[in-house]
């Protein structure tokens, strides 16, 4: 059939809705039929509580809680409310995120052998509250934190995890194929050989695409605010590495999606 008769439907799986001005969320999320949905994930408190009131003005925002590990660790108090404010607020979530390990951080030097033991068990805080409340968990762990996470996350059973923007080496790769876990591409696909090489090789069927925006991007989108619509030319390419057409590929991710997400209403 005609794709002009039938539009994509696409779902940003990983997004900083609350880091974009008032008047840019009203034009993304009003502007395009494509994009059906948005799962923003947050930094900290104060970005879920944003995000959460995004939620609650357009339907198509779905919100994700949790804390950034790219920043300093917090105190104990913050760490409680925090905790406290997921729990009263859990039948808002879609997701624990974004959580994981400072990768950056620890590449700039500013995290010491303590402070990543530290944000290991933050970590595995947000893991078993995930597995508790059997909702799924967003991760920031690339490289060589990847394999890390993934010892946590099987030491508590937890397989509904999304690795957003993942980066790894093969072994890690496998090995998260193999343990059912979802990864999503950004933009970057379409100019990076290494991410079409992951794509390549992943499960169709554990893939789904974002944007992480604002987070801005090269190539094409050089000097462009990070939209959800970049995602149509993310699947163009998955599609053509995965041999299917371009509308046959975005049924494929909007369903991968839906389904990791649990949105019985899209």
């Amino acid at each position: 059939m005609d794709g002009a008769c039938h539009p994509l439907k696409m779902i940003d799986a990983h997004i900083h809705l609350d880091q974009y001005k008032n008047d840019e969320i009203e034009k993304m999320l009003t502007g395009s039929d494509e994009i059906e949905g948005l799962v923003t994930v947050s930094f900290d408190l104060q970005s879920c509580k944003r995000n959460l009131q995004l939620s609650n003005i357009y339907q198509k925002v779905k919100s994700a809680f949790g804390f950034h590990p790219e920043q300093n660790l917090p105190t104990d108090e913050e760490m409680n409310d925090l905790i406290e404010w997921m729990r009263n607020n859990q039948e808002h979530m879609v997701a624990f995120g974004e959580v994981g390990l400072p990768y950056y951080l620890r590449q700039d030097g500013e995290v010491t052998s303590d402070q990543y033991r530290q944000y290991m068990e933050l970590l595995e805080v947000f893991i078993r509250l995930a597995k508790r409340v059997d909702k799924p968990i967003v991760l920031h762990a690339i490289y060589e934190d990847a394999p890390v996470v993934c010892d946590l996350l099987e030491r508590h059973s937890v397989t509904k995890a999304h690795f957003h923007w993942f980066k790894g080496d093969d072994i890690t790769i496998s090995r998260m194929a193999e343990n059912g876990y979802f990864i999503s591409v950004t933009p970057e696909i379409v100019y990076k050989e290494k991410i079409q090489k992951l794509v390549t090789h992943y499960p169709l069927e554990q893939i789904m695409v974002e944007t992480d925006g604002p987070w801005p991007f090269e190539g094409p989108f050089t000097g462009k605010m990070t939209h959800p619509q970049m995602m149509s030319q993310s699947i163009e390419i998955i599609a053509r590495l995965k041999q299917l057409s371009k509308m046959e590929m975005a049924e494929i991710i909007h369903g991968n999606t839906k389904a990791f997400y649990n949105f019985q209403k899209m």
